[in-house]
């Protein structure tokens, strides 16, 4: 059995726990410029129809009394550290999906701390008794199942399918709410009649990969209640992330450069926090129509250094021909691997030598920042 532990409304639920004077009242968090979107809206906002990735400036039309707060991602990552640490205490198999989700597999951990649903109702516990914040379960034979179901009774909800029910079940979910039926799959199959996940199984396989392509197969599978993922821990993380919605488009890349160097410093910082390396550099771009590219460049030697991340990233950067405002920037780290892992080294490759000393610098400054703030240092392009 799996559990999937989604956090309510995290962002704005840590704000009211960090500052009592909030709860009970409408908290938006996320971009506070024109441009910017909701992160996290807590439920007494939602009620006012405020959804995450809103457009902020819809979310104050709708909801203007409502307190409005910019992201502390640093706070959100530290209790968010917290909940995986207490998680991995009930299981060694815990994937976390998000800052505020993960996947917990307890085959085999019955016996320890009872059946699937009192471990689902202990972690409920624990996290409101030694975090403070609510939490909703989804507990299932597979990924898929438990997902679903964490979403379904949405706060503070707990909802257990059993291996006998997951058949039934997955027949009755709206092909909308599948994990990867976008708009215009879903468009495409409620013109032929499928509306529920069941009714998958109507129409012949050939005929569905002809009009969605080879997701079809996916489907067919999902429509049994049938999914074979399995729980990875965090060291098999596809990617590590940090991007930025810009305040006024720009085809500027001096300007895109400064937003480069932060952002790597972020991915280098959690790549170093969770003992990963990574082997493949992203740069993320968005264009002013919304058109979005990724560049990326693969190297022998993986890392965890913000400096060789951003060199890497801004090497993408200048080879790119820009030919549209650009509205989104980002950073990504792919291909990644345990820091422990050993790697291949040529004799000739001083890569791996400067990549080890820029490790070694933005070790050292994480040290000092952890004692005397975050602040004390600061790195700028030159």
């Amino acid at each position: 059995m799996i559990l999937h532990i989604d956090m309510d409304a995290f962002f704005a639920s840590v704000e009211q726990l960090d500052n009592p004077n909030l709860a009970g009242r409408c908290v938006i968090v996320g971009g506070l410029s024109g441009r910017g979107v909701v992160s996290a809206a807590s439920y007494e906002a939602r009620k006012y129809g405020v959804r995450s990735a809103m457009p902020m400036y819809l979310a104050r039309q709708k909801c203007p009394h409502a307190v409005f707060l910019a992201p502390r991602k640093n706070r959100y990552s530290e209790i968010s550290k917290k909940i995986m640490a207490l998680l991995e205490t009930f299981s060694p198999v815990v994937e976390p999906v998000s800052i505020d989700e993960a996947y917990v597999d307890i085959t085999g951990c019955e016996s320890l701390y009872g059946n699937p649903k009192h471990i689902g109702l202990t972690i409920k516990k624990e996290i409101r008794g030694s975090i403070g914040l609510g939490c909703s379960i989804g507990i299932a034979p597979n990924k898929f199942l438990a997902k679903i179901a964490s979403d379904m009774n949405k706060p503070n909800g707990l909802i257990l399918i059993e291996p006998a029910d997951a058949a039934k079940f997955a027949e009755s979910i709206p092909i909308g709410k599948v994990p990867g039926v976008g708009k215009v799959i879903q468009k495409e199959l409620e013109t032929i009649g499928a509306k529920l996940l069941g009714d998958i199984k109507n129409y012949p396989k050939d005929m569905l990969i002809k009009r969605i392509g080879k997701f079809a197969i996916r489907l067919i599978e999902l429509s049994s209640g049938n999914d074979d993922s399995p729980v990875a821990s965090y060291a098999q993380s596809k990617s590590i992330s940090s991007e930025t919605t810009l305040d006024q488009n720009t085809c500027d890349k001096m300007l895109l450069k400064r937003y480069l160097l932060k952002q790597a410093e972020d991915v280098g910082k959690q790549l170093r926090y969770l003992d990963l390396k990574a082997k493949t550099i992203v740069l993320k771009i968005k264009h002013a129509d919304f058109r979005q590219v990724t560049r990326s460049i693969t190297n022998k030697s993986p890392t965890q250094s913000s400096q060789v991340i951003f060199n890497e990233a801004y090497d993408l950067l200048k080879t790119y021909d820009i030919r549209c405002d650009i509205r989104l920037i980002g950073v990504g780290a792919t291909n990644l691997i345990p820091a422990s892992s050993p790697v291949q080294m040529h004799i000739f490759d001083t890569n791996v030598i400067k990549n080890s000393k820029w490790e070694k610098v933005d070790k050292t400054v994480d040290d000092i920042k952890k004692k005397f703030g975050v602040n004390v240092v600061i790195i700028k392009t030159v």
